[in-house]
């Protein structure tokens, strides 16, 4: 089968109200779509670069006044409760904090708009040093995520962390190890 043959299977194959609605959109709508994805693309991206950089207040900055981050049964709600459970799993970072020991990757984000409102998928990965201080896939999960468009910013209005492997139960266990480690040294 020819490229173009296969071109034009494809595009029968999508789905004929998606294509009448965005053929309906005018250029400017159009355009502010792709700016409010693009922003909450930026957002969630954010999220880990901050994180990383345990950049607390610019991480709680992300979230809606209202936010609320979620982990299983554990809820926060707004930025102060989110701040605090972070200085409670980090500790305030020294002056200069440089974070050598631990990055995130987030990739396959997919985000649908409804006006100003909007839910993202996507999956992160985190890596940090193993004993001998080379790198390993340490945690990796999905962020369900609800924004909203708030003094015309988008924010993460509520953030579903779901951790995949390990498990949620291994993950605390193996927290608990390292805070116990840091705290012996």
């Amino acid at each position: 089968m020819s490229y173009r043959a296969l071109v034009a299977a494809a595009m029968m194959l999508l789905p004929i109200p998606v294509q009448a609605k965005t053929e309906a959109l005018s250029v400017e709508q159009r355009l502010q779509r792709i700016e409010d994805e693009a922003a909450i693309k930026r957002v969630i991206l954010q999220y880990a670069v901050r994180l990383d950089a345990r950049d607390f207040d610019g991480y709680v900055s992300l979230f809606a006044k209202d936010g609320v981050w979620q982990n299983g049964d554990t809820v926060k709600h707004g930025r102060d409760e989110i701040k605090a459970m972070l200085v409670g799993i980090y500790g305030n970072p020294p002056p200069g904090f440089v974070n050598n020991d631990s990055y995130r990757i987030v990739s396959n984000i997919e985000v649908t708009l409804d006006g100003d409102r909007a839910t993202a998928h996507s999956r992160q990965l985190t890596i940090m040093r193993d004993k001998n201080g080379s790198p390993r896939p340490a945690l990796s999960g999905i962020y369900e995520d609800r924004f909203i468009r708030e003094d015309g910013e988008w924010k993460i209005l509520h953030r579903n962390d779901i951790t995949v492997m390990p498990t949620p139960e291994e993950w605390r266990k193996q927290m608990a190890e390292m805070r116990a480690q840091q705290a012996s040294d």
